[in-house]
């Protein structure tokens, strides 16, 4: 999303100082020494996201009268320019338009030779293109490209002009102390700027997990499906089949729960829409919940001199954020070449081979002795350059990123020095963005659970098993309530009547502190109400009720009334004495004790009479 087409026009204004230079023979020099550039650009973004550029440059002669250049020309990594037109002081240009791989090559032929010591070639070439500003989902992103020689010129400055519909951007990379559109050479730098306009992304996903029970007897087996997080609002719309039941572990992560029978394969869909925000949410936790943060995992080697080193000299997120991008170079070779994980200790070893994993498990672990809680955060991370913004986590090319605890914000904090690493040093520190798509958390344990995408089995390795795509839907967030449980229950006279009812959520969100009405004219209390707690998305749950008890010789049913979620229903229990209830046991026992006692009235009998 926010600078998703961005990394792939670094080379933008790559220009090519290869001036023609007519100089009197024998002489010869090189062109790019010979004059100083200068550059002053303006992009104007129109409401559909069209943007006229105008860049106007200077190229001022620094030595000899004998020196002009006749001829000029520029890189362009944009993937769609139109309308192309050039002048300079003598009139229009006719620029020579060449599709490249890597976007579009302009040439121009001066009109008029500029000779002499600081005069100036002046001339300005405009174009339309629609890759500066692109709405994709629910956010406008404006992408401004950098500059790969700074050397090769002596002012580089960039105004941007923007609808006023757009609002105020949420964010501008990197981080500006107002909001002013004019950047110069050193803010463009490399990694270029980023503007973001909107309040939220949206993704609709398509998940499938693929699930075998090779076993001779049935299993129960689980999996992870995305969860809200302090980023992100998810809303379930289906999951197919439905799980047996939902849990939360540690992580917040939920989990969803099977049965298997022999040799069964099952596929399960998970259909639903997550919306992600900039600023995350506070989330209070206690030292001593935040103490499971900061333990030695497998991969996150705290234990170690090097890491414990590391550590006292980095003890700020912000300090080992900076650290592990200066030391680490990622490894394009080992996204498609299955290798192991290295780890912490294993990528400091070997720093030129590392992936999105070992940039992630090196800050979790020096984080983590360093005394700040940190976790792994596995999930779908929107790019449209691999090279710049790689993914490569797991066959559906997933993303891995860490995030660490704030004390003083009361927050988890996302980061993703991986990018920050690819992208020539855009900031991931200070503010993430709207591409990173949570799925799954890893703090208890560092390799489990799985990530959807994680889940295959043999035949479906190559099935794509992650849709998502940017959307503007409308979510009904409204839960579906049921109770389950309406059989008749049955309970003995002169006991307190204790029993439980099924609820379910049949999603699409988490729900607290829904309340469930029983009334019932003929059992006391007549009316009492019951918190149902926390209730997960298609999570079955146990709420208990209990009414006082009826007399011994009771044999009767009665209606429970029950309201939940603006529905009513009926429940019948019966209450029966025990004699009642259990007659055909009670009698069976009777009949077998009288059996008994006669046969040893016959036996004592016998003996009786032998004796005499």
């Amino acid at each position: 999303m926010i600078l998703a087409t961005f990394m792939k026009k670094l080379s933008i204004f790559l220009v090519c100082l290869i001036f023609t230079i007519i100089i009197p023979p024998p002489q010869s020099v090189k062109a790019a020494e010979n004059f100083v550039t200068d550059y002053d650009v303006k992009y104007t973004v129109k409401n559909d996201g069209v943007t006229r550029a105008d860049m106007k440059v200077a190229l001022t002669n620094s030595t000899s009268d004998y020196y002009y250049a006749s001829s000029y020309k520029i890189e362009l990594g944009f993937d769609d320019i139109s309308n192309v037109t050039a002048f300079d002081l003598g009139g229009a240009l006719k620029p020579v338009v060449e599709k490249t791989p890597n976007g579009y090559t302009l040439e121009l032929v001066f009109n008029k030779k500029i000779v002499g010591v600081g005069n100036k070639q002046e001339f300005t070439i405009t174009f339309d293109t629609s890759d500066v500003a692109q709405k994709i989902g629910k956010i406008w992103e404006i992408n401004i490209p950098g500059i790969e020689d700074e050397k090769a010129f002596h002012s580089f400055n960039v105004n941007l002009i923007v609808p006023s519909g757009f609002g105020r951007p949420v964010y501008i990379k990197p981080e500006q102390t107002d909001e002013k559109l004019h950047f110069t050479k050193d803010e463009l730098s490399k990694s270029g700027i980023s503007l973001a306009y909107g309040s939220e992304q949206q993704y609709s996903f398509n998940l499938k997990y693929h699930l075998q029970n090779k076993n001779l007897f049935p299993i129960r087996t689980e999996i992870a499906i995305p969860t809200d997080t302090n980023y992100q609002d998810v809303f379930l719309t289906s999951i197919i089949p439905e799980p047996v039941s939902v849990k939360k572990d540690i992580d917040g992560n939920y989990l969803a729960e099977y049965e298997l029978n022999p040799a069964q394969k099952l596929e399960v869909t998970v259909v639903g829409v997550a919306n992600i925000f900039l600023t995350p949410r506070p989330e209070s936790i206690s030292d001593s919940q935040l103490a499971q943060f900061i333990k030695e995992k497998p991969y996150w080697q705290i234990s170690n001199n090097k890491i414990k080193e590391l550590a006292k000299i980095h003890n700020t997120p912000e300090s080992i954020y900076q650290y592990v991008i200066e030391t680490l170079d990622y490894d394009f070779s080992r996204v498609t070449n299955s290798t192991n994980r290295l780890g912490a200790v294993g990528v400091l070893e070997q720093p030129s081979t590392a992936v999105c994993l070992e940039f992630t498990d090196l800050f979790i672990a020096i984080a983590r002795a360093a005394g700040i809680p940190a976790r792994e955060v596995d999930g779908y991370a929107y790019t449209e350059n691999s090279r710049q913004r790689p993914l490569s986590l797991v066959t559906d090319i997933l993303h891995a990123w860490p995030e660490y605890y704030d004390r003083d914000k009361q927050t988890w904090i996302m980061i993703d020095p991986t990018w920050a690493d690819t992208t020539n040093g855009v900031d991931y520190f200070h503010v993430l963005d709207f591409d990173h798509f949570a799925f799954i958390k890893k703090g208890e344990s560092s390799s489990y659970p799985i990530p959807a995408g994680g889940y295959k089995i043999i035949g479906d390795k190559e099935k794509k098993d992650i849709l998502i795509a940017a959307s503007e839907i409308e979510i009904n967030t409204e839960n579906i309530l049921q109770v389950r449980s309406l059989d008749t229950d049955s309970y003995i006279a002169g006991f307190p009547i204790e029993g439980s009812i099924t609820i379910f959520n049949k999603g699409p969100d988490v729900l607290n502190n829904e309340e469930i009405t029983l009334q019932s004219s003929d059992l006391t209390p007549s009316i009492q109400t019951i918190d149902t707690g926390e209730l997960l998305p298609y999570q079955q749950k146990e709420v208990k009720f209990r009414y006082n008890k009826k007399s011994f010789l009771t044999n009767q049913s009665y209606d429970i009334t029950m309201q939940l979620a603006g529905i009513e229903y009926r429940k019948k229990i019966k209450i029966t004495p025990v004699f009642a209830k259990d007659w055909k046991i009670i009698g069976g026992v009777l009949g077998v004790v009288f059996t008994l006692t006669l046969l040893i009235v016959t036996i004592k009998t016998r003996r009786i009479r032998l004796s005499r």
